[in-house]
């Protein structure tokens, strides 16, 4: 499992291009027929992908974790960017086409993720938090999520936010977790964009051309930096930073929190014209 220690501000305003995408960026997942684990020190978070192919693959504790199963003090969100799979929780199962979000909560022992099709594998994305209280495994369908419409044609952002795993859809104890979709037309997500000191978060971008680019944008308002992200690479924004994007073509990504508190817009906004 990778390990990856946040900056703070001081140090990040010193950091080259590649000591940013090092410590910032998780580039290389979603291998075919692998799983892949990286913790974040930052709020203990654990970030995954898991692509199957020809046979099931099985999520284990890592000696990091010194846990006897992966969720025994944890909770996990799992969201489908791929083709249509399935999802085994302690002999449950839970088929997950795309953008269908699955919730597992904690004490659930064994968890493994299977493909329909070998050739069109099913892509999940993993996001862990831990957890101090239990709730129910759950999952739900995009086409069950009721999407809440922001943004607009004049400022490029107009954009669909679905929220999946909070306090009135899938519960959780700390973890936040959906996804945005844009407009055709518009590129910009988040925007104007925000921070919480309270909460981590974690961007994954996903069905971004393989020609294309969505350009991050983190750091303090008033000394941001950029990154240049490609399709299912994932961004970590620690609470002292801006989170906001922008492609060259159009894309979608999973928005992702923990920490102190579950409260989907408690943020600390930035007017555009305070960016630097």
């Amino acid at each position: 499992m990778k390990l990856l220690q946040m900056a703070d501000p001081v140090r990040y305003s010193r950091m080259t291009t590649p000591e940013l995408r090092e410590t910032f960026l998780l580039e290389g997942m979603f291998r075919p027929g692998g799983l892949d684990l990286a913790y974040v020190d930052l709020d203990r978070t654990v970030i995954g992908s898991a692509v199957p192919t020809t046979s099931a693959l099985h999520l284990e504790t890592q000696p990091e974790l010194r846990a006897e199963f992966f969720c025994e003090r944890r909770e996990l969100g799992v969201l489908n960017v791929g083709g249509s799979g399935s999802v085994t929780v302690d002999g449950e199962t839970f088929e997950l086409g795309k953008l269908d979000c699955l919730y597992i909560g904690r004490g659930s022992k064994v968890i493994s993720f299977s493909s329909e099709d070998a050739e069109k594998p099913a892509a999940f994305y993993l996001l862990s938090y831990p957890a101090h209280a239990e709730f129910p495994t759950k999952m739900v369908r995009f086409q069950d999520l009721e999407g809440l419409k922001l943004g607009a044609v004049e400022t490029c952002n107009k954009r669909t936010i679905y929220k999946a795993i909070y306090k009135e859809g899938l519960r959780s104890c700390q973890l936040v977790m959906g996804f945005t979709l844009l407009d055709e037309g518009s590129n910009w997500n988040t925007m104007p964009p925000h921070t919480h000191m309270r909460r981590s978060e974690v961007y994954l971008y996903f069905d971004v051309d393989p020609a294309h680019r969505v350009l991050h944008l983190m750091g303090p308002p008033q000394e941001t930096r950029h990154l240049f992200i490609g399709d299912r690479e994932v961004a970590v924004s620690p609470g002292w930073s801006v989170h906001a994007g922008v492609g060259t073509k159009s894309y979608g990504f999973c928005w992702g929190m923990g920490g102190e508190n579950q409260a989907y817009d408690d943020m600390d906004a930035v007017a555009i014209a305070e960016l630097k």
